[in-house]
């Protein structure tokens, strides 16, 4: 039997939940959002999505305030929160997703090394943070910021 793949598992939870979703995006850059609508049917739950590259397009589109990017940096948990948040916001959508970290291969500093990454997610106003450190190159890291971001999605949207 065929696996389901997580893209369409995310959605089918989504449709059967009756949820909108809305996606942040910094090192993917799009790349959720472009997974998101291989799946069929997917213009039911999703409308928009943000791809926030820079610092000031993470002010201009969704609000993350300056003073945060400041302080913390682009690639932090404080800005993931933000993101997250601010998108959710603008689009009125019921879960959000946001992604930001250091693809590689340059980027990476001593506290912040080439693979972390912070994913935010907010489902009906309840904001999470999560950590990883990945250890591939550029695109696999990309790829698997994809897998972790709709396998947190998948696994809160069961409890709900």
């Amino acid at each position: 039997m065929e696996k389901t793949s997580l893209e369409k598992q995310v959605v089918s939870l989504l449709v059967e939940k009756k949820l909108s979703i809305t996606t942040v995006e910094s090192c993917t850059a799009g790349l959720i959002g472009a997974t998101l609508v291989n799946v069929s049917g997917v213009s039911k739950v999703y409308s928009e999505g943000y791809i926030t590259y820079s610092n000031s397009a993470k002010v201009k589109l969704v609000g993350v305030k300056r003073e945060t990017l400041d302080k913390y940096g682009a690639v932090s948990k404080e800005v993931a929160i933000e993101m997250v948040e601010g998108a959710v916001s603008k689009s009125k959508a019921d879960v959000g997703i946001s992604a930001t970290g250091v693809a590689g291969p340059d980027g990476g500093t001593p506290e912040k090394p080439v693979g972390l990454l912070y994913i935010g997610l907010s489902i009906k106003g309840d904001t999470q943070i999560h950590e990883f450190q990945l250890q591939g190159d550029r695109q696999e890291n990309r790829k698997k910021t994809v897998e972790e971001a709709f396998e947190l999605l998948i696994k809160e949207l069961k409890k709900i």
